[in-house]
């Protein structure tokens, strides 16, 4: 009984936390608590009837199989629990997900006792998480006449499974919250700095927002307890940032409703909206979980007698309110109407909330269960060769004649399944697609292992070319929550047939490389469609959308994601960089020309940017797809020259290579695989067979940008302008200011060189900068920290072949060292450089963190509140982003450089260049 003693005694110290138990996982626990559960005169036995029946994960768990098992002997009647009767026993099979739990109820359906054999039919018939081994069962005993795999078969082919489910409410009542003025991140929602504790949800669920907020979402509830809390992002867009499942999981965990009484602290349902809309991604998410996402479209351009628009001092357009969403608004949401209302008065049309697709993820609570639902109905058709019963809304498909495609909607054609044959479908259509590459990160990968358990997968689809769990956000620091989480999940992926960064065998180095680095290295087919765990997973050869938890599992489950194709926007470069600029700048150029060019709006909201970067190789074009997650795109694709596509994939196999020689490819050879497609690829390239992919020259674009390169004539940096008197516009990427803004006076406090958006070139800016200014001042002294981490263990390694490496470590005051990795984060820093772990470091937020109140100038991605730096008593944190040589010039003075030091600073040094293409970039 030592498992459950322990048990017990972690309940003692979660309820100090003010926590429940925490739901069982394990079978060993679990077998304890059931023979606690047999022995009428057991002390515990009221406690573990509770805990098994309430307390215990469904799926694949380990736990699961033996609740399952243990069900089965009481249908069966082997064992007699008196509170838990076979009719019973069968509802709770029906809420265990699939899994072992599909085993036994198909073993109790094709076994002999008829009545036995009906009833688990019935329970079957309302389940989808069925795969090909389950299925296969069912094949074999139709064709043998049995009579409850026909029924159990028929009712799947006419989707029984969803039709009798109740129909979604004709009104949603609500009541409004503001979470937020401005755009709400999902650090918000779901901090950087608690994702150790995403995979227990009730223990996550306190870092929403505030307690205060919590508060106020009671009061609300215990008010109104017949409507829903929806969560609002005022003036502003809800969910941008990161892609986080944890985030809409705690929104649900406060403002959902329970997915099932016999599972604890998953919820299903929440309701959110925005001025501006739901971030993409945030919004698959939402639909996962069977939610609803409003664009609420409350403020709007003020304008004037003449129609113009009104814009205050620093030019920026006013905003009036057409509507008020204050916290405690009542508002009714009619799903027929597809209208929003107070009370009698329409506000909005919000059919893009409701189409119908959205309302079968609400009546199923949750687009799982449409997508395999969908499956087992096509499968149950095939096995009884019939045509399935028509009971979905179609998908929606476009196609518009005599018009050309664009990059993306040739990548989606190529890679579409169930659509009409030879139909060509333009953006706007609804798609299943096969994945070729699948990315995992380490601080949303354990809800990852959860979803697969959930949904009752155990191997990754064949479908996937490849996939990878990285472990790279929680590489700055190896303490207790990092060992007791990292090696089990890379247990979990390994076994389900990932590459892992961490070898759960311990026979090759752990490989803590960014993630979007590697996917951008594994990808070797700019046809691919990428699926990976966080919003910077957009690669510079394919188009990668940065999902959720839970689509990344159903990604690895099945092999297909589904979404409308997007709209794209074009951008193309015309004029020359100055020799003192560097690429970064061209990023940081083309969000603030395309926001001056349309008037404010953000053409790239939501849309594909389909750059014509054509001669910049893979590694270096990836800081413009990396930023491209601030620019709020859905995602970008990179279009390139032959040659430079070929140059990208040579330096893909390499880096493949070097997986494969550590140790890191697997039984099946994923990664050999992978090298043999470049090959393939680079071949069609060369012959002429297929060359690199192009959009057709009358494709049709939402807009098109043009970049002047000859407009760029010093850094840019993007600034959170934390003092802004309109809340909403702080922390937004949208401020891009010009190095001279700052006068040359602006303190810094720590410099930071590192995460996605460097480069092996960046690294070496570093060294030469620090040489340079050797050189020219005799001494390099710094007044401000710097700390520098490589992206990747390859880049080190180049590094030190080259001779870069030698220089950084001169100048440096500290160096990783893999052997004693930090088990504390780091809280001080000195006036030197630290050279870290490759891996996300001050980016991730985390982990390691600026001192509170710092003013930070980073080549990073993120400027949210909180997340690189906290505010402190005395002043706001900030973090400012910009070049490599801006960040490190900053470091050294410790203050913003004035132009005239900058290009001093730079001179004769090779920075990231940048020459558009002269060639017509189109098929």
């Amino acid at each position: 009984m030592n498992m459950y003693k322990d048990y017990i005694k972690e309940i003692e110290e979660r309820k100090a936390q003010g926590l429940h138990p925490k739901p069982i996982d394990g079978a060993e626990l679990l077998s304890e608590i059931i023979e606690q559960i047999k022995d009428v005169n057991n002390e515990y036995r009221a406690d573990s009837l509770n805990f098994f029946i309430y307390n215990t994960l469904p799926g694949t768990t380990s736990a699961a199989a033996v609740k399952a098992t243990f069900l089965k002997e009481i249908i069966l009647g082997a064992s007699i629990v008196e509170e838990i009767t076979p009719a019973f026993a069968f509802e709770l099979l029906s809420h265990m997900k699939g899994g072992p739990s599909i085993e036994v109820l198909l073993d109790l359906a094709l076994g002999n006792d008829p009545a036995t054999a009906q009833q688990a039919a019935d329970v079957l018939k309302t389940q989808v998480f069925l795969y090909d081994a389950d299925t296969d069962r069912l094949k074999e005993a139709f064709k043998n006449d049995n009579a409850i795999a026909k029924d159990i078969l028929e009712s799947y082919a006419k989707a029984e499974f969803f039709t009798k489910l109740p129909e979604v409410p004709e009104e949603i009542q609500i009541v409004t919250f503001i979470a937020g003025e401005g755009d709400i991140s999902t650090d918000l929602l779901s901090p950087g700095n608690q994702a150790h504790s995403r995979s227990d949800r009730e223990l996550h669920g306190k870092c929403m927002i505030t307690p205060k907020a919590q508060e106020e979402i009671k009061a609300l509830q215990a008010q109104h307890p017949d409507k829903s809390v929806m969560l609002v992002a005022e003036k502003g867009t809800m969910g941008v940032g990161s892609s986080r499942m944890s985030g809409v999981n705690n929104v649900a965990l406060w403002t959902g409703k329970r997915a099932s009484p016999y599972v604890p602290f998953v919820n299903i349902a929440p309701i959110v909206g925005g001025t501006n809309g739901i971030s993409p991604i945030f919004l698959t998410t939402v639909d996962v979980t069977g939610g609803i996402g409003i664009d609420l479209k409350n403020w709007v351009k003020k304008t004037d007698a003449d129609g113009n628009v009104v814009r205050d001092e620093n030019g920026d357009p006013v905003l009036e309110e057409v509507y008020s969403v204050a916290t405690g608004t009542v508002l009714t949401i009619n799903t027929k109407t597809k209208k929003l209302y107070n009370g009698e008065q329409e506000l909005i049309d919000i059919a893009k909330a409701l189409t119908p697709q959205k309302k079968e993820f609400i009546r199923a609570g949750g687009s799982y269960a449409i997508v395999f639902g969908k499956k087992i109905q096509t499968v149950a058709a095939k096995i009884l060769d019939i045509e399935p019963t028509a009971v979905f809304a179609p998908s929606k498909e476009i196609s518009n004649e005599g018009q050309g495609l664009t990059a993306v909607e040739k990548i989606f054609n190529r890679n579409a399944v169930g659509i009409t044959p030879g139909k060509i479908l333009h953006a706007g259509s609804d798609v299943r697609v096969e994945v070729n590459i699948v990315g995992s990160q380490d601080t949303t990968g354990l809800m990852t292992a959860q979803e697969l358990e959930s949904m009752a997968a155990t191997v990754i689809s064949p479908i996937v070319d490849g996939a990878y769990q990285s472990g790279c956000h929680t590489a700055s620091v190896w303490d207790k929550k990092a060992q007791a989480n990292i090696p089990k999940l890379m247990r979990f992926m390994n076994d389900f047939g990932l590459i892992t960064a961490r070898d759960p065998k311990g026979e090759y180095h752990s490989m803590t490389d960014v993630i979007h680095k590697v996917l951008n290295d594994i990808t070797v087919d700019e046809w691919a469609i990428i699926i990976g765990g966080d919003s910077h997973t957009r690669m510079s050869k394919g188009v990668a959308f940065g999902a959720d938890s839970g689509t990344v599992a159903l990604a690895l489950a099945t092999g297909e994601a589904s979404m409308p194709i997007p709209e794209s926007v074009k951008v193309t470069f015309k004029g020359e960089m100055k020799e003192h600029m560097d690429f970064r700048d061209v990023v940081h150029a083309t969000q603030a020309q395309m926001l001056q060019q349309f008037g404010g709006e953000n053409v790239f909201q939501g849309r594909i940017i389909e750059v014509h970067i054509g001669t910049l190789p893979a590694d270096q074009a990836f800081t413009f797809t990396d930023w491209t997650a601030e620019m709020k795109a859905k995602a970008s694709i990179n279009i390139s020259e032959d040659d430079t596509l070929i140059e990208s994939l040579e330096i893909a196999k390499g880096r493949i290579q070097i997986m494969i020689d550590k140790g890191m490819d697997n039984s099946k050879q994923v990664l050999q695989g992978l090298i043999n497609k470049a090959d393939k690829r680079i071949a069609e390239i060369k012959s002429g067979e297929k060359p690199a992919l192009t959009p057709d020259a009358n494709a049709k674009y939402y807009a098109e940008v043009v970049i002047d390169l000859d407009a760029i004539v010093e850094p840019m940096i993007a600034d959170p302008d934390v003092n802004n008197k309109d809340v909403s516009k702080r922390y937004t990427h949208d401020t891009i200011r010009a190095l001279s803004h700052y006068g040359g006076d602006k303190k810094v406090d720590l410099g930071f060189v590192g995460s996605c958006m460097v480069h092996k070139g960046d690294l070496k800016i570093v060294s030469q900068m620090l040489k340079n200014l050797e050189a020219q001042q005799g001494k390099v002294e710094f007044h401000a920290p710097l700390v520098v981490a490589a992206p990747t263990y390859n880049i080190i390694d180049e590094l030190k072949e080259e001779g870069d490496w030698d220089l950084l470590q001169k100048y440096s005051g500290f160096e990783f060292n893999d052997l004693l990795p930090k088990s504390t984060a780091r809280t001080e820093y000195e006036n030197m450089m630290y050279l870290e772990r490759p891996g996300c470091n001050l980016c991730m937020g985390n982990q390691e963190k600026a001192a509170k109140g710092d003013t930070v100038m980073a080549t990073s991605t993120r400027l949210f509140q909180g997340r690189v730096v906290e505010d402190s008593e005395r002043k706001k944190g900030e973090s400012l982003l910009a070049s490599t040589p801006v960040v490190v010039l900053s470091a050294i003075l410790g203050r913003i450089p004035n132009i005239d030091e900058y290009k001093a600073a730079v001179e004769g040094i090779n920075l990231t260049k940048f020459v558009p293409s002269v060639k017509e970039l189109t098929a």
